[in-house]
C-alpha cells in the first residue's frame, strides 16, 4: 500500500515531483510513495490504478508550480486543464476528497501565493482552504524534511515507517558524548559523597591528598620526595632551601 501520492502536471512540476518521491521513499520505505509512471505495473490499466492508488493512500500531496493553475488543455487550448473533468490532476484531487484523503497543496515557488477557492473548479474549490506546505528547489532538503516531519504528526501510519525516527531535543546529548562533573555531590554509580577527583583504576602508587605515603619505599609530603629502588636514590626537595647558619670565618 502505497501511503503518499504525488499529483503533478507533466509540465512544470515534474522535476520536484520526483525529488519528493525519492526523498519521501529514502525517509518511509520503497513502497511508500505512489508516482503515476514508475508506481504503475507494465501492462496495468493506468485509468484503474490511479484512482484506487489514490484511494489506498493517506496523503496526497499536489506539487503547484506557477502553470498549474493556468495550464493549457492540450486538447483545447483556448481553456485550463483543470476546466476539463476529464483532467487527470483535477480527478485525483477530486477522488482524494471523496476518499477522505489528507490533501496538501506543495508550492513550487516562493512567489507562489496560497490558492483561492474563485480560480479553482467548484468540484475541488476545497483546496485553496487546505493548509499548504513550500517546498522549493535551492531548500529542497530542509523544506521536505520539514514536509515529512509535520507529516508524522498527522498520519499515525507514517510514524510507524519512519527511518529517520523522532528529532534530537536540543538539550539531548548526542550518541558517545561523554559528561564529567566536578566537584559534585551525591553519588556517581558506587561512589558516595562530594566527588573532586575520581580514578577507576590505578597501575602504580598514587598520592592525591596531604600527608606520606608508604609503599616499598618511603615518600614524604609537604614538598619533600624521596624515592629508593633498585635504580639508585632520588632525592628531590620542594619549597624555601632551609636558612644556613653562618659559621665563624664565612663571608
Amino acid at each position: 500500500m502505497h501511503e503518499i501520492f504525488i499529483s503533478f502536471r507533466t509540465k512544470g512540476g515534474k522535476e520536484l515531483a520526483y525529488m519528493c518521491q525519492q526523498a519521501l521513499a529514502d525517509r518511509f520505505g520503497p513502497d511508500s510513495v505512489f508516482l503515476a509512471g514508475g508506481s504503475i505495473g507494465v501492462g496495468s490499466d493506468f485509468t484503474q490504478a490511479i484512482p484506487q492508488a489514490v484511494r489506498r493512500s493517506r496523503v496526497l500531496l499536489v506539487i503547484v508550480d506557477e502553470h498549474w493553475l493556468d495550464a493549457p488543455d492540450r486538447k483545447h487550448p483556448g481553456r485550463r486543464a483543470l476546466a476539463d473533468p476529464q483532467d487527470w490532476v483535477r480527478r485525483e484531487i477530486e477522488e482524494a476528497f471523496d476518499s477522505g484523503v489528507l490533501v496538501v497543496p506543495v508550492l513550487a515557488s516562493g512567489k507562489l501565493e496560497q490558492l483561492v477557492p474563485h480560480r479553482l473548479p467548484k468540484a475541488i474549490a476545497q483546496l485553496a482552504v487546505c493548509q499548504y506546505a513550500r517546498v522549493q528547489l535551492r531548500t529542497f532538503a530542509t523544506d521536505l524534511a520539514s514536509l515529512g516531519d509535520r507529516l508524522v504528526q498527522q498520519v499515525p501510519g507514517l510514524a510507524a515507517m519512519d527511518r529517520q525516527g523522532p528529532p534530537r531535543s536540543s538539550g539531548e546529548p548526542e550518541e558517545g558524548a561523554s559528561v564529567r562533573n566536578e566537584r559534585q555531590s551525591g553519588g556517581i554509580g558506587h561512589v558516595g559523597g562530594s566527588v573532586g577527583t575520581f580514578v577507576g583504576e590505578s597501575h602504580s602508587p598514587m598520592h592525591t591528598g596531604s600527608g606520606d605515603m608508604v609503599h616499598n619505599n618511603h615518600e614524604n609530603g609537604d614538598g619533600t620526595t624521596y624515592y629508593t629502588g633498585d635504580n639508585g636514590v632520588i632525592r628531590q626537595q620542594f619549597g624555601p632551601r632551609a636558612r644556613r647558619t653562618r659559621r665563624q670565618g664565612d663571608r
